[in-house]
């Protein structure tokens, strides 16, 4: 046989084996484990708190902005290294097609922070921004207590 179809016998084992092992596994533990079934284990939680109202809630965009900005900035560090491994040998427009690279980015970055959208808490414009604490009120008190 030629080594062609050695590599695709190969990887062929190598899949079948995987498949095997891990549902063996599975299977091996619903045999062994014992079946002790409560209502409280079927309650759906979130990090051990329990449920309050419905799952069908509106979430909130931040989390999915925050998510997306670190996401792109994790892959642009993971890019830095092989192109640092590389640039002795691949001279300067190795590091003008990095610095493209790194200015899209910034841009992007730099498109966010400007609207606000790395703001946790923005500004909605529906509170009175020329509202003061004076000293004589509530508010004013209060802030002296701690100075």
């Amino acid at each position: 046989m030629s080594t062609g179809h050695d590599l695709v016998i190969g990887l062929l084992i190598f899949t079948v084996a995987g498949i095997a092992m891990s549902l063996g596994a599975l299977i091996f533990g619903s045999i062994v484990r014992t079946r002790l079934p409560h209502p409280e284990k079927g309650a759906p939680y979130e990090c051990g708190e329990p449920t309050i109202g419905t799952s069908w809630v509106q979430f909130d965009l931040r989390f999915y902005v925050v998510a997306l900005v670190f996401l792109i900035f994790d892959i642009e560090v993971a890019l830095f290294y092989p192109w640092a491994v590389v640039y002795a040998e691949a001279g300067v427009p190795a590091l003008w097609d990095m610095l493209f690279f790194f200015g899209v980015i910034v841009v992007g970055f730099l498109y966010l922070w400007r609207f606000g959208y790395l703001d946790w808490v923005r500004a909605t414009g529906l509170h009175d921004r020329t509202t003061r604490v004076r000293a004589d009120d509530a508010m004013g008190r209060a802030a002296r207590q701690w100075i």
